[in-house]
This record gives structure tokens, sequence and C-alpha cells, in this order.
């Protein structure tokens, strides 16, 4: 498989990893769009949210939490996203979290 986020969690490709557990990876992007700005992908290949089970939709929103307070987000909040598809501009088809913070963000959401 030639997945980017795949060679990542293998350690074939570095990345700044800010987090992990069983199930999911997480780091920071190469090309944050707010202070904070860390993907959270989950182990297992899944080409966007419409393939996630529930399983694994648990294990990211822990993992969101978990990481949401090391990075000091509690407070003053942060936003998180997941792009699906073209039109939903998903850049990799590995299905990703973008948790955003550490700033005041946008109201405008595209």
């Amino acid at each position: 498989m030639d997945c980017l986020f795949c060679k990542i969690i293998a350690g074939e490709i570095p990345c700044d990893k800010v987090y992990e557990d069983e199930k999911v990876f997480a780091f920071r992007d190469i090309n944050p769009q707010a202070p904070v700005h860390v993907l959270l992908v989950p182990k297992k290949h899944m080409r966007n949210i419409l393939e996630c089970d529930g399983e694994t939709a648990a294990a990211l929103v822990r993992a969101v939490g978990a990481v949401a307070k090391r990075e000091g987000l509690e407070a003053d909040g942060f936003r998180v996203i997941s792009n699906c598809g073209r039109n939903g501009c998903q850049s990799v088809e590995h299905l990703h979290v973008h948790l955003l913070g550490g700033a005041q963000l946008s109201e405008k959401m595209s």
C-alpha cells in the first residue's frame, strides 16, 4: 500500500509524534493552520470516515481528548475536523482528524 499516513505510522517517514495508543497515532501537521494542529489517524487503514467503525470512532474521540489536554487546549477550546472525499478537500486517503487550537479560530468554516 502506498499510503503516506501508513508509512508515517510504520516509522518509514519521520514525523513529530505527539500521541500513540493501540489504535491511534497522532502527529503535528507539517503545514499547520493554527498554533496547535495535530493529525490523529487510526493505525488500521481506512480511506475516510465512511469506512470508520464505532470502535475506531470511539478511539479517535478518546485520543482527541487526551491530545487536547496535553496541548493545553481545554480552557479556551479547539476545533475537530475530518475532511471526506474530493469535495471535502481530503488530501490523504487515510481517515484522519485535524485537531486545531491555541488561538481564536475563524468562525468561517471554508
